[in-house]
This record gives C-alpha cells, structure tokens and sequence, in this order.
C-alpha cells in the first residue's frame, strides 16, 4: 500500500478515535440509523449520478491504486536505455531474452519482437494509456460525488433527528437519543466526506497524472527503439519528464555507483 495514503489514513483515524475515547464512552458514537442515512444515501444517490459500471468499477481502480506500487520514472528510463543499447547491437530480437519488469512497457516490447510498425504499436499503447487516465477519471468523480453527498445526507439525517426530537416534547426521556441521531449523522458525514472520499478522490487524481507520465516515458522510448534512435539522445528525452532535482539525482546515482 502507498505509504503516505497508509500514514495518512491512520493518523486520522487514530486521532478521531482518541477523542472518542477519551471523551467518554465511544458507544454513544455509534448509531445504527445514521449509518445507514449517511453510508447508505450517499451510495445510492451517487448511484443515480453514474452507470452501475462507472460506480462498482471506482472502488476496483481506487483498491488497485492504492494497493498496487507504481513503479518510479527514475527507475524505468534506465530499463529503457538498457532495452535500447541491447537492440541497437544486437538486434530487435534479442530483446525477446531480456527481462522486462514493467507490464507496460514489456507489452509494447513484444510487439517488437513481432514485427509491429512504429505507428501501430504507438497507437495501441496510446489507446490502453487513454484507457486507463479514463479509468481513474472516472473513478475520482465517483469518489469527487460521494464527498458532496454524504455531508447532505448527513444533514438529512440531522433534520430527521430535528423533527422525531419535536414531535416527542412530552417525552423528556427520548429527546436526549433523538438529538444524538440528529448530530451523529452530520459527524458521521463530515467524516465520511472528509477522511475517505475526498482523499480518495484526490489520491486517483494523482495516480492517473502518474500512471499517464508512466506509459508516456514507455511510449516514447519504445518508438525511439523501434527507430533506432541513439541511446545517448533518447535517454535525455526521458529524463526531461522528471521534475529538475529528481532529474539531477537520477544523473548522479550512476557516478556515485561507479565511483
């Protein structure tokens, strides 16, 4: 799991949880009735905004985004450049005995081997890189609608509470429940919103401009392969895709390894 998402995730949640327990007795903050308002009307009204397949696909690509490690550029243009060395030397088809780590670019790989023009193997990359940045759009707009729903259900929920509280006046006893109903589901959707949909959202925002960054670094060297471009030039290419002090530290790892 992404380290940062992981750190972040459970320090908030830790924290809230102090508070809880800490304040007092952690079962008031549980409520069956404004679970369901906020959890369950938030899911079904982001439901009506998306097809079945946008809305069940976001928590696929949100579970891989944060479970599966990206690989970083810094680490995949030398892959490249060492892809690159061995097909101008030895020849396309030696590249069929190298071990390619990337899934990506070991797919446009094969499509060297075989033979595939330049043109149709950008073309086929360019599709699935399209794909997947539509992917994670999508699955960030799911998540993007659930943080504007579940504070508006929470506030609904709030009203219900508000009303059932009114309407048993006579009752001093029941008014005390009824006001928790009403605060625990605005509590309930603020956190919902604000701990796990909006990050979540934010967090596959992020990953499709780097998985998009990604395939791109992959596209480009493998075209330059497949025209026999000079190593030398196209590694520099590459790099120009790097932010300039991860650009700088990727130069200065090979001298301090020969070194």
């Amino acid at each position: 799991m992404d380290l940062a998402t992981l750190l972040g995730f459970l320090g908030a949640f830790g924290v809230v949880a102090a508070a809880v327990f800490f304040g007092g007795s952690a079962i008031v903050f549980f409520n069956v009735p404004s679970i369901l308002i906020v959890l369950g009307g938030t899911f079904l009204v982001v439901l009506m905004k998306f097809s079945l397949a946008q809305f069940l696909g976001a928590f696929k690509v949100a579970t891989r985004a944060f479970i599966y490690k990206l690989e970083k550029p810094e680490d995949v243009i030398p892959q490249i450049i060492e892809l690159s060395n061995m097909a101008r030397k030895e020849g396309v088809l030696a590249l069929e005995q190298a071990e390619v780590q990337t899934p990506f670019l070991k797919q446009g790989i094969d499509m060297l081997i075989d033979g595939s023009k330049p043109e149709v193997i950008k073309g086929m990359l360019m599709k699935d890189m399209q794909l997947t940045i539509e992917r994670h759009k999508w699955g960030a707009k799911v998540f993007e609608a659930s943080g504007e729903v579940a504070p508006a259900m929470g506030m609904i929920g709030t009203l219900i509470g508000l009303v059932q509280m009114l309407s048993s006046m006579d009752d001093p006893k029941s008014i005390g429940p009824a006001m928790a109903v009403a605060l625990l589901t605005t509590l309930y959707g603020a956190v919902f919103a604000n701990m796990i949909a909006i990050p979540i959202a934010d967090k596959l925002t992020l990953r499709k401009v780097e998985e998009g960054r990604l395939k791109a670094i992959c596209i480009d060297g493998l075209l330059g392969i497949a025209e026999g471009q000079n190593p030398r030039v196209l590694e520099p290419m590459l790099k120009t895709y790097l932010a300039p002090a991860r650009r700088k530290q990727a130069e200065e790892e090979p001298e301090a390894q020969a070194a």
